[in-house]
């Protein structure tokens, strides 16, 4: 007799919590691409209030377990700095932020660039340098505008939230019929 291990199990969500998902993903994404701003806004203050929850979290989580103690200090003191500040400038956070990101993942698609072109020279391949190369250009192009970039994130967004959103439905839909079906 023979048992499957929780990795080799391919993990199944209902079909009706997946349609849920694809509807939130969808309205999210119509709202981003109708009201962008409005709705970054309203993003960008759950993700402080988030944060202010997890640094009070982590900063409590001290007290329960010692171990790693530094660390949880510090996230939490960054969470709740961070959560507040938000919530304090939310018009200036909603700006901030995402060119944040936007600058994260330029500094990001350079040292993957470099990682891909270094893996090309050491025989990865011509196909490993062309991806090198496309991560690096990508990089260099958030990094040369980050806050135009960030003003096209609400929309880049917008529609994979509305793709995404129609993909879930259709999935939980066709999930739904081979479950009846069985």
């Amino acid at each position: 007799m023979t048992t499957l291990s929780a990795i080799e199990e391919p993990v199944s969500f209902p079909w009706w919590a997946v349609l849920i998902q694809g509807i939130f993903s969808l309205i999210i994404g119509f709202l981003l691409l109708a009201y962008p701003g409005a709705t970054t806004l309203v993003i960008i203050q759950f993700i402080g209030i988030y944060w202010l929850i997890t640094g009070i979290f982590s900063l409590v989580g001290i007290f329960m377990d010692k171990s790693m103690w530094g660390w949880k200090l510090f996230a939490g003191v960054i969470g709740i700095l961070a959560g507040l500040s938000i919530m304090r400038h939310p018009l200036w956070s909603t700006i901030m932020l995402p060119t944040v990101m936007v600058i994260f993942m330029g500094v990001s698609g350079l040292f993957i660039g470099v990682a891909g072109l270094i893996g090309a020279f050491k025989g990865g391949g011509w196909a490993a340098g062309i991806l090198g190369v496309l991560s690096m250009l990508f990089g260099v192009i958030l990094l040369g505008s980050p806050f135009i970039a960030a003003l096209a994130l609400p929309w880049i967004y917008g529609v994979l939230g509305v793709v995404g959103g129609f993909s879930a439905i259709f999935a939980a839909l066709r999930q739904r019929g081979e479950e009846e079906a069985a």
